[in-house]
């Protein structure tokens, strides 16, 4: 039995939350944010939109709970955020002697997590990091104690392995579903929930639809996150911003 049919077996429906990786882009205007809104709006505009992000601030720099709390106050209760884990993490150390590092930063999100609003802690690998599955075995378990939803975007082909795949599926640790115009990553699902990042250039309208589909089916037996990228166009928050409004048959 694979991992996606075990898993699928266990878990219950979940919800869907969609959203982009970032939300302070001046020049998502007025395609997206209203010509005179301020920055300081950007976020409680943007949760009207979309229920969820993925915050890549955590990559470089942990949040003060000042900042959480601005971020949660902003927000309401349905909507969710994700976090991209710090860079020490997945490029620095690559995993290795990290509980120091992981305490740090489940600490700094922990009022997020309190709140019943965190969504997923995403792990992005460096292009030329190959596979280690007893390395990532090694990492998960010292994880455990982080409690922290986890999923896991692979940047070197290797990785897509049944032995990384059952490393995943150990820890409830998922496979994100990344998707770029250079790679695909296979479509497996190893935990109760999943993640997608969405990367590709363009997608047309069967694409698209062809994405909410999945999305749906995905969420029979978990809840979801798909993020779009981020960038100086409001290309993806639109893009999300569709798939939301399919979503909901609109």
């Amino acid at each position: 039995m694979t991992p996606a049919s075990q898993i699928s077996q266990q878990s219950s429906p979940g919800s869907i939350f969609v959203g982009c990786s970032g939300w302070a882009y001046a020049t998502w205007k007025p395609d997206f944010y209203p010509p005179k809104i301020p920055a300081k709006k950007f976020l409680e505009y943007y949760a009207t939109r979309l229920n969820s992000v993925e915050v890549n601030y955590t990559f470089r720099s942990l949040p003060s709970a000042t900042t959480t709390a601005s971020w949660l106050a902003a927000t309401g209760a349905d909507f969710r955020f994700s976090f991209k884990a710090p860079q020490r993490i997945t490029h620095i150390s690559r995993l290795k002697n990290c509980g120091e590092a992981l305490g740090l930063f489940a600490g700094s999100i922990q009022p997020v997590i309190d709140a019943k609003r965190f969504g997923a802690a995403l792990f992005q690998l460096p292009p030329n990091f190959k596979a280690d599955a007893e390395r990532l075995a090694s990492f998960l378990d010292e994880a455990t104690s982080s409690n922290l939803r986890m999923a896991f975007e692979f940047r070197h082909e290797s990785w897509f392995t049944d032995e990384v795949y059952a490393v995943l599926e150990r820890h409830n640790a998922a496979l994100c579903i990344a998707e770029s115009d250079e790679l695909a990553t296979p479509d497996v699902r190893t935990a109760d929930f999943t993640c997608f990042r969405l990367r590709k250039s363009n997608y047309s309208a069967e694409e698209m639809s062809a994405l909410c589909g999945g999305l749906r089916e995905s969420a029979q037996s978990g809840d979801v996150f798909a993020y779009f990228k981020h960038e100086d166009e409001p290309t993806g928050a639109l893009r999300a911003t569709a798939v939301m409004k399919e979503l909901h048959g609109q």
